[in-house]
Parts: structure tokens; sequence; C-alpha cells
């Protein structure tokens, strides 16, 4: 069994090389008049290349709260009052030129929803817009040249085949018996009302640059973008497939209760690189009226929807694809050259795109949210596909442009990155509500400007003489002129002709025969048809004659014709040389321009850096000064300081030496007054010592009568306490619960100052179940009940003097421990020499209510004042007491 060779796939041919000349992108704006229901205007047409943007009120564009104005540039700016036959000679009408050459153009319209984009495009009756009078320019240019139908045929790969007319006759006639109902002629009375008279007589256009020798057809195809997918609207099921019927489940049904799901297109490349979809209908037309009578079937087909922002706003991006074949005559000047190679195939692509919106505007909900989400996303993908061409052409970088994230860009890729005229029309809606979308248009557009296109080259030139099929005509003209005036045909009718011819020649007698032996008949008919045979030999050599002089000055002219091509030839093969001179010029300017470019980027760059350095200079020596004076101050306020601290040192210095000399002053008037009171005390003990040695029985205490005030003469000057008097304060108040005592028994707080002696006496006080503190802390009066404090002082014997000051802890409103002080207790040490007889401690007191000493009554002020403590708080108590350390007896 042999196996067959498995075929290789044929290798893609190279792509066309693009031109080395480039054009920016053509930027246009139109301003659309302003709504009656709107009051206030943010667009203002400053010149014809020029509008500024300004604030309405209420809205701020910066920080600050400032207004700011913004003025962006266009190639031309379009006002209110510019009419649609304006717009179409400064924008459309170069495309359609260029589309006749051979040339390809993109045009497209941009702009919020709302702006005036389709009315730009598609126009109204007596005012109609860009496309429809491109259609009619183009018919108006190649309508003497036109191919007879089917002579030129599409494939499904974006190419373009020739028939002869004989398979063009036969297609034709295939398809109209095919046709279930006859194609009705086209006519005005015939057209859609909504579309009829868009243009007027008057206003129509005629395209330059028509090569007379060429054969021209004209191919329709209408297609929408809906979510990102592609629908053909020229398509016969295309109401089916998109718009089914629904069900009471909500599933669309077939009348055979079948899913119909929506067909959508895909997108492909040619052999040439360049997208199309693959399946779509391409449609022939012969006139502007058919032409827009079909582009007006797939209109009806389109998405619209009504929103809060517009009452018809389209859902989808339409493209309208308008392709013209052109294909050279032969040599004779009357046929078709039936050559593939020498087929020119360009195309227009006029594009509505949807406007871009804000769902918390337009209040959109289900599929309208989607679809306005899908919009927006495909005008961001464009936007980014657009700054990233614009930053590998201005830069010098090769990032890649992600064209295949949005069927929009994926589509016109090969204008781009190919070769063709792209423009675009910013439709701009002056009322304040859009300001903020208009700003984001404004912006796309001035980046959009500059990007740069390669600029389409001109096709290259037949070999065949030029004018053709105007001699070819004059010729057929003089032929039947000639023929005319000698009685011969023309080819203007030829049933005339042929009447004509016949009628020129003898008639024929009367050919009744009444006898087979008639030999009248006979004769006069054979005489008859020699005669009409010698006339109709004298024709055929006359015609013969013509013709060999015909073909003479054929052949003469024919000797001239090569003579002349052979000059051609060689003028072009110096032209190809001149043009290999020029492109290699050519490609050496560029090389430097993008050269310069680089090192102008450079120099950029560094001017940036350089001002970005500079301007960090200055700020750091801004900074510098500011510091340097800041230190100045400070030195100036730091010398001014030291001399008003000197000042308020000699002043706080003369105020303590005089305090110290008030205080030794006091001093010394205290010492004397102790001095004085023990002086007292001493001779009341004598006077007791006396008097108790005669009796051997001591006498009954004397009763005790109320102290008579001392005079002004014997009142003894107040001792002054060493240590501040406390300042009194507010009683703390009781909690409505207190621990109970009978719980585990009191826990005490023990507070013995570390400046307390150890007197070395045999009864010491034991307290039990108690916390010893040298400071109390608001952590240990939390934890315990009852508080005693250990204070020392020097009683009036000069002997050391122990008290015990005790007290209940309780708990404040501020959330803190407080000490209330309740009772004292006093221990006393006494030399052997001072008597062991017990006295009441009425007989200790000075006579006449003499003042005791002052450090008791310190004690009991000190008592009768609480002491509080916050909660968190690590100071001490407010008072501390500290004894006067006396040196310890032998």
């Amino acid at each position: 069994m042999i196996r067959q060779a498995k075929g290789k796939t044929p290798r893609r041919p190279p792509k066309k090389p693009s031109s080395n000349q480039k054009d920016p992108v053509g930027v246009y704006c139109r301003v659309r008049p302003l709504g009656a229901e709107d009051k206030e205007c943010c667009i203002e047409v400053i010149s014809s290349t020029t509008i500024q943007l300004h604030a309405p009120e209420g809205f701020k564009t910066n920080r600050n709260g400032e207004y700011k104005e913004t003025q962006y540039s266009f190639k031309k700016v379009f006002g209110v009052s510019i009419s649609q036959i304006e717009l179409f000679e400064h924008v459309a009408k170069p495309l359609v030129d260029d589309l006749i050459r051979g040339k390809n153009g993109l045009l497209f319209t941009y702009g919020v929803t709302g702006s005036g984009k389709t009315f730009t495009m598609t126009g109204s009756p007596g005012q109609g817009g860009l496309l429809p009078r491109s259609l009619d320019m183009i018919f108006k240019s190649i309508g003497p040249y036109q191919a007879k139908r089917y002579v030129f045929k599409t494939d499904d790969k974006n190419g373009m085949e020739i028939q002869n007319e004989v398979d063009a006759l036969l297609e034709r006639q295939r398809r109209e018996n095919n046709m279930p109902v006859p194609k009705p002629t086209s006519s005005r009375q015939k057209l859609d009302p909504e579309i009829a008279d868009m243009i007027k007589p008057g206003e129509a256009f005629e395209g330059e640059g028509v090569d007379e020798d060429s054969s021209y057809s004209v191919f329709v195809s209408y297609i929408e973008i809906y979510n990102n997918y592609i629908y053909d609207l020229l398509e016969e099921t295309q109401e089916d497939a998109i718009k089914p019927k629904w069900n009471g489940g909500g599933t669309p049904v077939h009348p055979n209760t079948e899913f119909i799901p929506p067909q959508s297109k895909i997108l492909r490349e040619d052999q040439y690189h360049n997208m199309y979809v693959a399946g779509c209908m391409e449609v022939e037309v012969k006139s502007a009226e058919e032409a827009f009578q079909v582009f007006w079937k797939g209109q009806k087909k389109r998405k619209v929807a009504n929103t809060r922002l517009n009452r018809e706003s389209s859902r989808s991006h339409s493209v309208l694809i308008i392709k013209l074949a052109q294909a050279p005559l032969d040599a004779d000047g009357d046929n078709i050259l039936q050559d593939k190679n020498q087929v020119t195939v360009s195309q227009l692509c006029l594009v509505d795109l949807a406007g871009s919106e804000r769902t918390g505007r337009t209040q959109a909900e289900g599929t309208r949210i989607r679809e306005a989400g899908n919009i927006n996303q495909s005008l961001l993908n464009l936007r980014t596909c657009i700054e990233i061409l614009r930053e590998n052409q201005m830069c010098g970088t090769n990032r890649m442009v992600p064209y295949r994230d949005s069927k929009v860009t994926h589509l016109f890729k090969n204008y781009f990155d190919g070769e063709g005229k792209v423009r675009m029309v910013v439709c701009v809606n002056p009322k304040a509500d859009d300001y903020e979308e208009t700003l984001l248009v404004m912006r796309f557009a001035e980046m959009t400007q500059e990007v740069e296109v390669a600029r389409p080259v001109d096709r290259p030139i037949c070999g065949f003489t030029p004018g053709r099929r105007h001699r070819n005509q004059a010729f057929k003209e003089e032929l039947s002129r000639k023929l005319e005036e000698r009685g011969g045909p023309s080819d203007r009718d030829v049933p005339t002709v042929i009447s004509h011819m016949v009628h020129s020649l003898p008639p024929l007698p009367s050919c009744e025969l009444t006898d087979p032996h008639d030999d009248i008949t006979l004769p006069r008919l054979i005489e008859a048809l020699q005669n009409r045979y010698r006339i109709r030999q004298m024709m055929i050599d006359e015609y013969n004659q013509a013709a060999n002089m015909m073909k003479s000055m054929l052949q003469e002219l024919d000797s001239n014709l090569i003579s002349k091509d052979n000059c051609i030839h060689e003028q072009n093969g110096k032209l190809t040389e001149k043009d290999k001179v020029i492109q290699n010029n050519k490609a050496e300017i560029e090389r430097l321009e993008k050269k310069t470019k680089m090192q102008e980027h450079k120099m950029d760059i560094l001017q940036k850096t350089t001002k970005i350095y500079e301007d960090d200079k200055r700020s750091l020596q801004h900074e510098l000064e500011t510091r340097e004076q800041r230190l100045h101050r400070e030195q100036s306020d730091k010398r001014r300081m030291e001399q008003r601290m000197h000042g308020v040192v000699t002043d706080t210095q003369l105020k303590w030496e005089k305090e110290c000399d008030r205080r030794v002053n006091a001093m010394q008037l205290e010492m004397q007054n102790k001095l004085w009171v023990k002086d007292e005390k001493l001779k009341q003990l004598k006077a007791i010592v006396t008097e108790s040695k005669p009796s051997s029985r001591p006498d009954p205490p004397p009763r005790q009568t109320q102290p008579k005030r001392p005079s002004r003469e014997e009142r003894l000057p107040a001792k002054r306490s060493a240590s501040p008097s406390p300042i009194p304060t507010t009683t703390p108040v009781r909690p409505l619960h207190r621990r109970s005592r009978s719980a585990g028994g009191e826990k005490w707080v023990d507070h013995k100052p570390s400046s307390s002696l150890d007197l070395g006496t045999m009864l010491q006080p034991v307290i039990p179940n108690s916390i010893q503190v040298s400071t109390p802390s608001e952590k240990a009066l939390s934890k315990c009940d009852r508080y005693v404090l250990t204070h020392q002082e020097i009683a009036s014997d000069g002997e050391i003097e122990t008290k015990l000051i005790k007290g209940e802890v309780i708990k404040t409103r501020g959330g803190g421990q407080a000490v209330q002080f309740t009772d004292i207790e006093t221990l006393k040490q006494q030399l052997t020499t001072v008597p062991s007889r017990k006295r009441k401690s009425s007989e200790g007191k000075p006579a006449n209510g003499a003042p005791t000493d002052g450090a008791w009554t310190d004690t009991e002020t000190r008592c009768s004042v609480a002491m509080e403590m916050r909660a968190g708080s690590k100071m001490g108590p407010g008072y501390e007491h500290h004894g006067i350390t006396k040196r310890r007896k032998p």
C-alpha cells in the first residue's frame, strides 16, 4: 500500500512593504448646538482650529479650588453653524479621492453619548451626512466606467476574481432565476421616505484622478459590533438570529421549539495580512440610491435603545465597508483584462462608534448596563492601543499593541500597522452636564493627533497605452459614421442596420409559379439574385478594402506606439533608478530623522532632569536659608533667655536670702519659746515635788476647771511647724458597700517611713495580717481595708514619742483609694531619773491653759485630714511624716 504524501502548507506571501512616509491621524472637532433645555455652555470656539473648555459653575478642576480653562487644538474645528456639505468637503472628500486612486481609508466618529455622531455620519432628509455623500460622490465619479454586474466576483478570502462578459451574463441570469421576487428598479420614488432626498441635486461632488482606461465595481458590506461580537446586518437571517422570539420560560425558541443562538462572525487575516470578517455578505451595487437602500436595510436592524440621555442611543459600533474593485482594459480598450494580478481593490470604512456613557447618569439596568460596560471597555481598549502606538513612535520603544483585546481595534489593525489614511471626527456636546466626559474625549483626541500612519503608495502604472477607451470609442464612432455615409450599417442599432442593408439590395420579382414549365418567372428570379449577389460582392470588396486600409493605419499606429512604448520603457528604467536613489535618500533621511527624534527625546529627558535638579537645588537653598534664619533667631532667643534667667536667678537668690533670714529668726523665736515652756514645766514640777514631801499620801487630784484664757501678755507666741501645714481637702464619700470585716479578718497597711528610728524597747506594736510599706501606693491600699502610720517626734521633755495614727481605707468616686483617720495611739519612753509615780494626764498640762508642744497640735491637725490617691497613680500620699533623728543614749 502506497501512502499518499502529505502536502505542505503553501508559504504565505510576504507583507506588502509600507511607505516610508507617514502622516499623522487627522482629528477634527464638531460642536453640536446647545439644546433648548440646557442653559449653561462649557465649550467656546476660539478659532478655526482651537476650542476652549470652561469648567461649569460649581465644578472645581484642581485642589486649590480655582476654576481652570483648557484649550485644545485640532486640524479643523466645525462650529454649530457649519453645514453637512462643508464638513464632507473637508473630512470625507479626500478619502473618497484616495479610494478611487486605489488607496485605503478609515473614518470614524467618536464622542460622548448624545453628541451627534450618528447625525454626522448618516444625517437626515435634506441634510445627508458623510456616508450618503461619500456613496454619491463615488458613483458620480465612476458612473460611465462601471463594469457589468458579476464581472467582478468576491471570493471567501477577501480577494477579488474577474470573469468575462459571457460568464458574467450566465451568472446574472442564474441569480435572477433563483430570486423568488424580481428585483425592483432603483428609483427615487421607490426609496424609503426616511432616506429620500438626502442629497440635493446641486450638492454633488465628482472625484479627481479617475482612470478612464479601467472598469470599476462597488461592493458594500455592513456589520455591527455588539457586546464585542460581530454580526452581519445584511444577512437575511439576521433578524431571527439576533432578536429571537421568547417563550414564557424566557428561552428563545423557533417555531419548531429549537434554540437559536446569535450567529456571530469571526475575524480572519488574508494573504496580505489584512483583517476581514469571514462569511460577511458583500452586495454589488450600481448606483448611490441602491447602495444607500442596502445600508438602510441594515440600519433598521442595528441595536438602538432609549436611555435617559438619548432617545435613540446606539448600543453597538457600526461599520460600513465600501470596496472599490478596478481592473484595466485590454490593449484594444474594449474588454477588461482577464488577469487577476491586475485587479486593484481599495476600501473605505465608515465607522459610527457608540458613545461612552456613565451608568450613574443614564440610570441603566439589566441589559443596558451590560451594553454600556462593553461599549466603554472597547473604547478603553482603543485608547490603550493609540497610547501605546504613540509611545512606540515617539520614544522608539517596541511594546506590543493589544489589538486583540477588542474586536474594534482588531478589525482596523492593518490601518495603524499597515498603510492608509485615518481620520477621526470628535463630536462634543457643549452642555455643562457632559463636561467631565468631554474633558476625557479631548485628552484622547489630543493624544490621537500625535500618532502617525504610513502614507499609502500609488498603484503601479499599467504597461498599456493611456487613452485606450477613448480611442476605441472614437474608432467605433468613426466607423459607424463612414458606414452611414456609404449606406452601410452602424453599431448603434444592429437590427436597424440589417434591415437597411436588406432594403438597399434590388427588390426580388414576383416568384409565383403557376406552371412547372414556366420559362419567364425563373429567369427573372435568377437574374435578380445574380444582381443582388454582384452588389453583395461589391460591398464585400469595399469593406475589405476599407478594412485593409484601417489595418494598415492600425499597423502604422502600432509601430508608432511600439517606438513610443520603447521610449517610455527607457524613461521608466531611468525613473526606476531615480526612484531607487530617492528611496535610499528617503531611508537615510528617515534614519536621520529617527536619530534626531531620539536625540531630541534624550535632550528633553536631560532638560527635565536638569530642571528637577535645579528645583531641588532651589528648594534646598531655600530650606538652608530658612534654617539659618531659624538658627539666628534661636540664638538671639537663647541670649535673651540667658539674660532673663540670669535676672531671675539673681532675684531668686535675693528672695531666698531674705527667706532664710526670716526662717532663722523664726527658728530662734521658736527655740526661745520651747525653752520658756520647759522652764515653766520644770517650775511646775518643782512646785509639785515640794508640796508632796510633807504629806505621805497624795491628795486627790484637783478638780478640773475650765482653763482661764490668758491675757495678751501671758500668751506665748504660737510655735511654727517645720513642715508646711496641710491643705484641708473635702472629706471623701463613703461607698454604699464596704468590705466585711468578718470575712477573713481585717488587712492592714503598715506604713513605716524610712526615717523611723529603732528605740530598742521591749514592747513593740505587732499588727497581724499586714503589708509593710515605706511609701503607700494605690495597689497596696486596694488590697487592705485598714491603715496605720508610725510617726515619731520629740516630746516636751526632750524624749522621742511614737504615735500610731490609724484609719480606714475607703473608695472614692474618682476610682481611687482614700484614708480617713479615726484614732491615735501614743507610745512614750521615760528615763529612770524621772519619778515613776503615775499622774494624771491633766497634771502634765501647763497652768492657765498654756499651749502645749506645737508638734502634738500639728499631728492632731494632720490626723483630721484625709489622704487621697487616684487610681493608677504611682505617687505616695499627699503628706509624709518624718521623725527628727536623735542620737541614741549610751
